[in-house]
């Protein structure tokens, strides 16, 4: 499904162990409203985000809203374990793993279900079999009610969907005019230059053809194009900050809402991950879809090549 995604990581202050305040719950509530203000449904979550308190800040918000629950749609993600057994960073979708971090998701958003589960990295010790009894366990519990992966590979997701017994639904990916392996990588075969992309070809039309939403995160460039100071006034950012005010200006929109037209416009069906907690920016994105209908062809191009810096070849 092609719509906006609001992104809750920036939710919940720091990514240490210190308790979240009333600040963070005001900030949440304030985030949630400009997002439904935009039309967004949906809010998407991770375990780890600021270390579980994105989530807690969230459940509060939907403790105090009656009704909110009703009105939006809840996606969280689990499979990434930070600053345990000696390890910075490990990857862990093992059956208990999965059990465990869902049910304390649950417990911090105050909810009974999440919309979609999504498998935050590929674990290479992940045995298929193990996830698909542990999500089809969650299903007919009733705490999850879709299956979708992240940053995962087209062979990577077939696999596990030789096991499971529910289609994967989206594939969230780092898609932006500034991250563009995943366009380069498509245009550029029988190029030499392909090979400085590393994005596994074939995985958009793979997405495509089973109908996997791709879910964009880091959809506005972290505001490069759209107000962080470029690091020369002569890079392609500078360039390209300057085009999009330019074509932002002739559509009668915002900044932010070219930068995801720009994704949107692309037939894959690709679906934006909003991450600001900046309330007027989160409203700036509510024009993006009529934008994705007005960009003319040689519009979208121009975007393209001024962010690349260089001619397609």
């Amino acid at each position: 499904m092609q719509e906006l995604i609001y992104g809750c990581m920036g939710l919940g202050g720091s990514w240490t162990d210190e308790p979240h305040g009333p600040g963070h719950v005001d900030e949440a509530a304030a985030a949630v409203q400009a997002a439904l203000d935009a039309g967004i449904t949906l809010f998407d979550h991770a375990d780890i985000y600021r270390s579980g308190k994105s989530e807690a800040v969230f459940g509060e918000v939907l403790a105090s809203t009656p009704g909110l629950r009703g009105q939006i749609r809840l996606q969280t993600k689990c499979g990434i374990r930070l600053n345990e057994r000696g390890l910075q960073t490990h990857y862990d979708l093992s059956r208990d793993a999965i059990l465990e971090r869902v049910n304390g998701s649950l417990e911090r958003l105050r909810t009974d279900y999440v919309d979609v589960l999504l498998l935050h990295r590929p674990d290479p010790l992940a045995d298929p079999a193990e996830v698909a009894s542990a999500v089809g366990q969650l299903m007919a519990e009733g705490k999850v009610r879709q299956l979708g992966v992240s940053n995962m590979s087209a062979a990577q997701i077939e696999v596990l969907q030789d096991r499971l017994e529910t289609p994967v639904v989206a594939n969230q990916l780092e898609m932006s005019l500034l991250k563009r392996a995943w366009l380069e990588s498509q245009v550029l075969v029988n190029h030499a230059e392909h090979l400085d992309y590393s994005f596994p070809h074939g995985t958009l039309e793979y997405c495509t053809r089973n109908n996997i939403t791709l879910q964009a995160y880091g959809s506005l460039a972290r505001g490069l194009y759209t107000g962080a100071e470029p690091e020369s006034p002569a890079s392609p950012e500078a360039a390209t900050a300057e085009l999009v005010a330019e074509l932002a200006a002739e559509h009668g929109t915002s900044g932010e809402s070219v930068l995801l037209g720009w994704l949107m416009k692309h037939p894959a069906g690709i679906a934006p991950v909003i991450g600001t907690v900046n309330p007027g920016r989160i409203r700036a994105c509510a024009d993006a879809a009529r934008v994705a209908k007005a960009l003319t062809r040689a519009d979208w191009y121009r975007l393209w090549v001024t962010a690349r810096g260089s001619n397609i070849p």
